[in-house]
C-alpha cells in the first residue's frame, strides 16, 4: 500500500492514511480556509481522498474526529519542523541524470560515513556535494549518509527523527538529497543512507493519535518497541517496507544501513528483515540493479544475513562491531564496559579471520555466552571501522582515535582496517586525522525533554569523575565544535595521513590478494607476549604478508616466512609517513628474525617468478 500524499504532477493528490482507532479523518488544506475534504476507510482501516486543484509545495494536515490537527505519518516534507503541517512533494518533477547509472558491487564498497550537518560549515546537501571530488579522489566508492529523517530542531545525529518519509528541512529537503545522489552517482559513488526502523524520537511523535504503531510487550533502550507482530501490525510493516521502497524507488538510493536491529522485536512467521529483504530483492530485480540492505547489530548473529533458504533473513551485510572494539582496545588500553571483553592479540586474530570474537563463548560484559560462527559467510558481508558515529561521539568529550593514540598507532588501525578481508568504512575527517572531536548534539525546543537531555548526559558520565564538564548537547557550540575542519588535510601530519591513506586504498583496489573474500584464502598468526601479528593472505598466485606490531616500543620477532621471495611494498615506519626510518628489510626470502618498530605495520608481496 503506498501511503502518504501521492501527488501525481497534473493538480491530482491521492491522501492515503491508515488509522484503525480513528471514527473519521478529513484531509485539511493549510491555505487559510476552513475547508476539509472527507476520507473514506477501506476494510483494512486506510483512509482515502482524491483531491483535485492542488499543487506541489502546499501544505496540509489530516483532521482527527473532527478535533485535533495532525501532520501526516507519511509526510515526505516538514518544512515548518516536526510539530507543522506536511508538504505535498511531486517526486516526478526532479530531472535525474544517471540514467545509466549501474551501482556499485559490494564488494567494491570503500565507505565514507557523513553527517551532513557538520561535514561542511553549511550543513547543507548542497554543500556536501562540493566536497564529492575529494571524497571520490581519496578511493571512496560508497558514501553512507547518517540519518536526514525530519527531526526536532536544526541540530542532531538523526536518530531523533520522528517522519520517516520527510527529509531534514535544514539540510535541504527532498530535492537537496536528490541532488547529492544525483550528483554522488555522476561521480561513481554510490549512497548508501543509515535508517532508523527500531525507535522514533520524543518530541513531534503523534503515531499513537493513529492507532497502534508501538507495542508494550517489548521495551527498548527508547521505550515502548515497534509493533511488528501484534495486533494491526499489517500496516505497521507496511508502513516501513513502504519506507525502504521509497528510498530506493524515489530517491535512487543505494543501500540502507538499518540502525540497531537488535532492538526490532518481531516472532511472526516471517520476520519483518526477512520481508524487507524479499521487497528489496525485488525491487533490484524489476529495475536490473541491485540494492543492498546493511543492518548494525550487537547479538554476533549471522542469521541476519544467511540466505534465506537455510533460515536466514537474505540481508546482505552487517557491521562487525567486534573488529572495532578489539582494535580500539589494544592501540588504547581501554577495558570499561564492553570493552572489558577485549584487548588480547587473541581478539584481535580472530577478529581479523572470523569476523566476529564472540560466537558463542562467555562474555564477561554481558554475564551469558555470545554469538555465534560467522565462518560460513564471505568476508564482504561485514563492515569494519577503526572508528564511526558511535564510537566517537558516545564518548563524554567526543574524541576521534587520532586524538587518544599516536600518530604512528593510528597508522597502524588504518593498516589493520584497509588491509583486512572485510569491507572498510572510514568516519568522514579520519582520512586526514582529523582532531576535532564529534559530539552528541540536539536542538529541542521542549525545556523539559532538553533538561532531561542534559542530566541524562551528565550522569552518564558521572563515574568517570571528568576534570571538565561534558559538553552541553542542547548547545550550539557543541554542535559547531563537531564540525570538518577540511584546511587542515593540506598541512603537516594530517596532509601525510591523507597521502597514506590514498596509498592503502590504492593498494586495496588494484591488488588481487585484497579483493579476495574467500576464507580459506587467508591466515593470521599472533603472538601474544610479543604483541605482534602476521597476516597471510593470496589469490591464486598472488600473495601479500603484512607484519604487524602493536607495541609501543621496537621489538625483534621471528617471521614465520611463506615459502618464497618478498617485497616490501609499504612500510609505516618509513621516513615519508613522517616516521623516524624504518627497519624492516626490503626483501624477506625465508623464516628470520627482524626487528619492527612500534605500533607500525610493513606488507610484503610475493616475487613471481619469470
Amino acid at each position: 500500500m503506498k501511503i502518504g500524499a501521492n501527488y501525481s504532477g497534473n493538480g491530482t493528490c491521492e491522501f492515503v492514511v491508515w488509522s484503525p482507532t480513528a471514527e473519521k479523518i478529513e484531509v485539511k488544506i493549510a491555505d487559510g480556509s476552513e475547508n476539509l475534504i472527507a476520507m473514506k476507510r477501506d476494510e483494512e482501516y486506510y483512509w482515502r481522498a482524491r483531491v483535485e486543484n492542488l499543487k506541489a509545495g502546499q501544505h496540509y494536515f489530516y483532521r482527527i474526529n473532527g478535533e485535533v490537527d495532525r501532520s501526516d505519518p507519511a509526510s515526505n516534507s516538514q518544512p515548518e519542523d516536526v510539530h507543522g503541517p506536511s508538504e505535498i512533494i511531486d517526486h516526478s518533477s526532479f530531472q535525474w541524470t544517471d540514467e545509466d547509472w549501474e551501482g556499485v558491487p559490494i564488494t567494491n564498497f570503500i565507505i565514507y560515513e557523513v553527517h551532513i550537518g557538520t561535514l561542511t560549515d553549511e550543513g547543507t546537501f548542497d554543500a556536501a556535494v562540493k566536497r564529492l571530488d575529494d571524497i571520490r579522489d581519496l578511493g571512496i566508492t560508497a558514501v553512507e549518509v547518517m540519518p536526514v529523517s525530519q527531526y526536532p530542531g536544526e541540530r542532531n545525529w538523526g536518530y531523533d527523527g520522528v517522519y520517516p518519509f520527510a527529509v531534514q528541512s535544514s539540510y535541504g529537503g527532498a530535492e537537496g538529497l536528490k541532488r547529492f545522489v544525483d550528483a554522488c552517482h555522476k561521480k561513481g559513488v554510490a549512497v548508501i543512507l543509515d535508517v532508523v526502523y527500531n525507535h522514533f524520537g520524543p518530541a513531534g511523535n503523534y503515531l499513537n493519535n493513529y492507532g497502534p504503531y508501538f507495542t508494550s510487550k517489548y521495551k527498548t533502550p527508547w521505550g515502548e518497541a515497534v509493533n511488528f507482530d501484534e495486533e494491526y501490525s499489517d500496516a505497521v510493516r507496511n508502513y516501513f517496507v513502504e519506507n525502504v521502497l521509497y528510498w530506493f524507488r524515489d530517491f535512487h538510493i543505494d543501500a540502507l544501513r538499518l540502525d540497531a536491529v537488535h532492538s526490532i522485536y518481531d516472532y511472526s512467521a516471517k520476520h519483518i528483515l526477512e520481508e524487507m529483504a524479499e521487497t528489496t530483492d525485488h525491487l533490484s530485480k524489476t529495475e536490473g540493479k541491485k540494492h543492498f540492505l546493511i543492518l548494525e547489530s550487537d547479538l554476533n548473529d549471522v542469521r541476519y544475513i544467511n540466505p534465506r533458504e537455510i533460515g536466514g533473513y537474505g540481508c546482505d551485510a552487517q557491521w562487525s562491531d567486534d573488529f572495532h572494539h578489539s582494535l580500539h582496545c589494544l592501540l588504547t588500553g581501554e577495558n570499561s564496559g564492553y570493552y572489558m571483553d577485549f584487548g588480547t592479540i587473541g581478539d584481535m586474530v580472530k577478529a581479523m579471520k572470523n569476523s566476529f570474537v564472540y560466537t558463542g563463548q562467555y562474555s564477561r560484559f554481558r554475564k551469558r555466552k555470545h554469538g555465534n560462527d560467522p565462518s560460513e559467510r564471505p568476508t564482504y558481508q561485514f563492515i569494519v571501522s577503526m572508528q564511526n558515529h558511535d564510537q566517537i561521539g558516545n564518548r563524554a568529550f567526543g574524541e576521534r582515535l587520532s586524538s587518544l593514540v599516536s600518530f604512528e598507532a593510528a597508522k597502524l588501525a588504518a593498516g589493520v582496517m584497509m588491509l583486512s578481508p572485510y569491507i572498510p568504512m572510514l568516519f568522514m575527517g579520519e582520512e586526514y586525522a582529523e582532531d576535532t572531536p564529534f559530539q552528541y548534539f540536539v536542538s529541542h525546543s521542549d525545556p523539559v525533554l532538553v533538561k532531561a537531555v542534559q542530566d541524562g548526559r551528565k550522569e552518564e558520565f558521572k563515574a568517570f569523575q571528568w576534570k571538565s564538564e561534558v559538553p552541553d548537547p542542547q548547545s550550539e557550540e557543541t554542535f559547531v565544535n563537531s564540525k570538518l575542519r577540511w584546511n587542515k588535510r593540506q598541512e603537516g601530519r594530517h596532509k601525510v595521513m591523507l597521502e597514506f591513506y590514498k596509498e592503502l586504498i590504492g593498494l586495496r583496489n588494484n591488488l588481487p590478494a585484497l579483493k579476495n573474500f574467500d576464507r580459506k584464502d587467508m591466515n593470521v598468526i599472533g603472538i601474544e607476549d610479543e604483541k605482534v601479528i602476521f597476516s597471510h593472505r593470496w589469490k591464486r598466485e598472488h600473495g601479500l604478508y603484512c607484519i604487524m606490531n602493536f607495541n609501543d616500543m621496537e621489538i625483534t620477532t621471528f617471521v614465520p616466512l611463506p615459502r618464497g621471495s618478498w617485497k616490501k611494498i609499504m612500510d609505516s615506519s618509513e621516513g615519508k609517513w613522517m616516521a623516524k626510518g624504518s627497519s624492516m628489510p626490503e626483501r624477506l626470502d625465508k623464516k628470520q628474525d627482524v626487528t619492527i618498530k612500534e605500533f607500525s605495520f610493513a606488507l610484503y608481496e610475493l616475487e613471481m617468478k619469470g
